[in-house]
């Protein structure tokens, strides 16, 4: 992830600061990573329920909507946009699932992106009842998880977003990824 130029960084805390006008000139300024997030969300999906353009503004439109929003610095951000892009597709997941018997909510993940092998076609549902699980015994790897996963963020990244340490990033991404592996596996419930 590119560094937090000044301005960006500026934009955050103004909006961070409840100046809503501050997201519009961020959102230019952010939206090439925002599009490159949401084609990484969209290429595990066997077939994606909205175009790359859509996701983003869509998660857009969500966070332009969001009061309250704390945003620390470019990492944050991102964090809370994968989030964000993660929920409006679980969101039409779900609404496919209704929709058709089975649901058609399958996600291909490459092994190597939880440094885990996953099975070939992740349900998409299942992932977010693993990660709702894990939240409810340990928020933080809910959120470490989500961060590297959807997020994309790197251990360093993950830090500072989490203000712990890397070493307990990786510690703790590793105990993650083996408690995923076993929900995802049909493990213990």
């Amino acid at each position: 992830m590119p560094d937090s130029s000044p301005s960006v960084t500026r934009l955050l805390h103004e909006w961070s600061g409840g100046r809503r006008e501050a997201f519009d000139q961020l959102f230019p300024l952010v939206y090439d990573e925002l599009r490159r997030l949401a084609a990484q969300h969209l290429r595990r999906e066997r077939q994606p329920p909205v175009q790359t353009t859509a996701l983003v503004h869509e998660a857009y439109l969500k966070l332009v909507q969001e009061d309250g929003v704390r945003c620390d610095n470019r990492a944050h951000f991102f964090g809370i946009a994968a989030r964000v892009m993660r929920c409006l597709l679980i969101d039409q997941a779900r609404a496919r699932a209704s929709v058709k018997r089975g649901g058609g909510a399958e996600l291909i993940v490459p092994g190597g992106e939880l440094g885990v092998s996953l099975p070939a076609n992740l349900d998409l549902l299942a992932l977010d009842e693993a990660l709702s699980q894990l939240a409810r015994t340990d928020a933080r790897q809910s959120e470490l998880v989500e961060l590297r996963f959807f997020g994309g963020l790197t251990i360093d990244e993950t830090a500072e977003v989490l203000g712990i340490s890397a070493a307990t990033v990786s510690r703790e991404w590793t105990i993650a990824r083996a408690w995923l592996y076993a929900r995802l596996h049909g493990g213990a419930r």
